[in-house]
Parts: C-alpha cells; structure tokens; sequence
C-alpha cells in the first residue's frame, strides 16, 4: 500500500552552487502518494550551514533565523494546500498539491490507474464491512493487468482518462486472452471491475461520458464441473489412511450436502447450528460474499459427519469442523481424487456446485429453493449458472409425463 502521507524535505542544490558568494539554492521537494516534485524554494544558503537532519540552517544568527522562519512559511503554506485538497477533492496527486501552492488551478484531468488506486484505497478500507479481501485483491489484480497492458499497447505508464475510447476495451480483452491466456469468463469479470472504475469515474465528474456504453460482453459456454452420485459415493465410502485425508474428505462431504463456500466452512460453529420450525437442526448464518443470511436444513450425512467431529467441549462458540487453509484444503482434494480414481479436477468450489445439482436438482428440488440454499442475491444467477442442469430435469419429466399420457 503506497504512503498517503505528505512528505516535505528541503535539499541545497551544490551543483548551482554560486563559489564567489558561498552559496547554493534551496530546493524543495514534496512525496505524495509514491510520487515527487521537486522546484525552487527561492532561498539561498552557505551548504555549511545547512543541517539536513533537522531541515534548518545553524547556528542559530539573525540571517540563519531569517532563513528558518521563511522555510516554515513555506512548509505551512504546502500543508495548507494539501489539507484544502483533501477535503474538497477525492482524488489528487504530488503536483495538484504543487499547483495549489502557487496558487494555480489544480489539473481537472485524470488518469484511469488514478481513479483505480481511488477505487481500490476505498474498497480496502471496507474490507469486512461491504468486501471481502479477496474481493480487493482481485481489483488489485485488474489494476496490474492494466497497467501492463496500457506499458504493452501504447507504451505509456497510465493513460488520460478522456482520451480512453471503446478501443481500449476491445484491445484489453484480446490482450488477456492472447498474452495471458485468460478464459474468456475470466477476461468478463475483469471488464467487469474495470468498468465499475469508470462508473466511479463519471460519479465523480472526471469524465463526461462513458467511453464503454456500447461494449457488450463476449458470450461463453457455461460448464458447470460437479461430481455424479456415482463419484460422490467413491469419496464417502473410502477409508484414507492418512488422517488430515479423511479430515479434508470428511469436509469435502459436508459442503456437498450443505452448499457452504470454503469461508463459511471454515467459520462454521455452535453458534450456526439452530433448531428450526420442524424440530430439526439448520444452519443459520450469513454469507461473506453477498452478505446475505441463508438457512440451510442438515441432511443426515451432514450431521453424521458433524456428530464425527463432536468439537462441542463447552457452552462457547466453537468451531465445529477441523482448521484448514484453501490452498491445503485444495491441494489435499487433489491426493484424493488420485486416490479413488475420480479425474475431474477437485476444487472446495466443486462441493457447492454438487450440492446444487447432484443432491438438489437431480432430487427434483424447485430451483426457487436452491437459489435460496445458496444464497444467491437473485434467482437469475441460479438460472444462469444450472440452466442446463434444469432443462434436463424438465426434458424427463416431459418423457415421463408422455408415457402416461400414452398409456391413459
């Protein structure tokens, strides 16, 4: 994370150094945000008398005082231009802070990485409240793959944001697809983040216009990976010798039968395990990703393993499933696929897309009720992702509904 912090440091310029007179100008130079500016300060001063580390001239005499007193002006008169900006801008740089200071009108354009790093600094503030972390690491990943882009297509550092046109759209997709081989759902949700940035950007009034209104996504084929009943049984009924194997298979188990995503696997405690309307136990809990509550019903293999994993050991919230990184937890599903011969490539996002299709779907529950077990924000997004899945079923009940009908 860059320094937001306003750093004001005084130099003497030896280089114009004045041998006849003994002296040598003073610089000025201000940081701010990872970025510099340096003029002339309009001072003079004997680099003898200059004390770097205390940013004054000694000894203490009448034109030494003189000299400090005007540096002090001058530093308060920067502080005062960078905290104006800070209160009436949202977004500005090292040499808006310059331009204020000389009393000159701060530069109204912005640059799209700009308006990013904006973006970004307020979404990381938020983190826990309205984003998870690993929702702002991939904006930060969109930023970088832009940045490098903007250095591969035009040889810039960062580009004005007025001078963006639909171009850059177009030419940052092919970009991701021919230099970092990025699948096209993946190059969607980058286009995704960037144009919420433009969105800031014209909520702001840094631009007039949106230079992507025309842009259409590019369509791609929805495969939904999800394991049959057939290799759903391969994982409960094997017993792996290794103990951290069967924890993560037990796990894996649990999230095919309740749907839960690896963070709130991973969270999952007494305090979630609730008695609902029917006598039986549900889980009652938010998600992280949308924020939005889901209750869940525990089917009889999820209880089975939770009764497994009896971590009950008072009346505080403890977790109730062993403790375990994504990355560990991905790496072990692998060790185990290997094992009982299953070659699709497990994921923990596998289990929820199981418990979807395999326990729900294909068990003719209504995709109203599996939006809702899954916490999805709209039915639009369950329908958009099973579709297939949902045509199916309706394609046998049609043939069953065909064959009474012959029959009658």
């Amino acid at each position: 994370m860059k320094n937001n912090k306003l750093n004001i440091l005084f130099i003497t310029d030896k280089s114009n150094q004045n041998t006849k007179k003994g002296i040598a100008p003073l610089r000025c130079r201000i940081t701010y945000s990872g970025k510099r500016k340096t003029f002339s300060a309009g001072l003079f001063i004997n680099p003898d008398y200059w004390n770097s580390k205390k940013q004054k001239a000694i000894p203490s005499n009448e034109e030494n005082d003189t000299l400090n007193t005007q540096i002090s002006l001058i530093k308060n008169k920067i502080n005062q231009a960078f905290l104006f900006l800070e209160v009436n801008e949202s977004i500005f740089d090292v040499e808006d802070v310059y331009l204020k200071y000389t009393g000159k009108t701060t530069k109204t354009t912005k640059s799209l990485l700009e308006v990013f790093e904006l973006h970004n600094t307020r979404m990381e503030k938020l983190i826990g409240i309205e984003y998870t972390k690993s929702t702002y690491v991939k904006f930060k990943e969109v930023k970088m793959h832009i940045a490098n882009f903007i250095k591969h297509k035009y040889e810039k550092n960062d580009m004005i944001l007025e001078t963006i046109k639909l171009t850059f759209i177009q030419d940052f997709d092919y970009y991701l697809k021919s230099e970092k081989g990025h699948k096209q759902i993946t190059i969607n949700k980058s286009i995704q983040r960037l144009r919420k940035v433009i969105k800031l950007a014209l909520a702001e009034g840094y631009i007039a216009r949106d230079p992507f209104i025309l842009y259409t996504p590019k369509k791609y084929e929805k495969r939904i990976s999800y394991l049959t009943r057939i290799e759903l049984n391969k994982i409960e009924q094997y017993n792996f010798k290794q103990k951290r194997l069967q924890q993560v298979a037990d796990m894996y188990i649990f999230c095919c039968y309740t749907g839960l995503a690896y963070a709130e696997m991973n969270n999952l405690s007494t305090q979630h395990i609730t008695i609902g309307f029917d006598k039986q136990k549900w889980i009652e809990m938010y998600r992280q990703k949308t924020k939005s509550k889901v209750n869940i019903p525990l089917l009889p293999k999820a209880i089975e393993i939770l009764d497994k994993y009896n971590m009950v050991n008072s009346s505080e919230a403890v977790k109730l499933l062993p403790t375990i990184s994504n990355q560990k937890f991905n790496s072990y599903l692998k060790e185990i696929a290997d094992i009982v011969g299953i070659k699709k490539r497990l994921t923990h996002h596998m289990a929820r897309k199981t418990f979807a299709t395999t326990i729900l779907l294909y068990n003719d529950v209504p995709i109203e009720i599996v939006s809702e077990l899954l916490g999805h924000s709209s039915i639009k997004i369950t329908q958009g992702h099973y579709a297939k899945v949902v045509q199916s079923k309706v394609s046998e009940h049609i043939m069953k509904l065909s064959n009474k009908l012959e029959k009658s």
